[in-house]
């Protein structure tokens, strides 16, 4: 075969520095299109940006030559330091360290397009916490309630 062929889609889940709700309506709204913008820079594309005060989901497709844990590093220092810089009640502004990278199929795409589209609405009933340990359940990936 002469040419290569990916189609990489991420549901990519960090949340802010201890859980803290730093990202009012005004900041998260804005911080959805520099996270946009973040990615694009580093040569990916950004499906769509969702999530509430204390957490962010993103559906993307990165460069496939690039890893993922780089793009998603780079994403969260780059938007990190925009977010201290940007808004004065956000000065000294982290995310959490660690992410969820789950990848999707083609024929869930969609499914998980809405899922990021209505986080506001299924938070009113699930915590960050509770929703992402049923995502690394759904994944298959152990974990240690220590560290979540």
């Amino acid at each position: 075969m002469s040419s290569s062929y990916c189609n990489l889609l991420y549901h990519i889940v960090f949340s802010t520095n201890k859980r803290e709700a730093w990202l009012t309506r005004e900041i998260r709204s804005r911080t959805h299109q520099y996270l946009g913008g973040a990615i694009r820079d580093e040569g990916g594309i950004a499906m769509v940006i969702n999530g509430t005060a204390d957490h962010i989901h993103i559906l993307a497709k990165p460069r496939q030559d690039k890893a993922i844990s780089k793009v998603i590093g780079e994403v969260k220092a780059n938007s990190s330091g925009w977010i201290s810089r940007t808004f004065r009640e956000a000065v000294g502004f982290e995310w959490q360290e660690g992410y969820g990278a789950f990848t999707v199929s083609e024929s869930q795409l969609a499914k998980v397009y809405r899922y990021i589209e209505g986080q506001e609405e299924h938070h009113r009933k699930l915590s960050f916490l509770e929703e992402f340990k049923i995502l690394l359940k759904a994944h298959g990936l152990p974990f240690d309630d220590r560290y979540l």
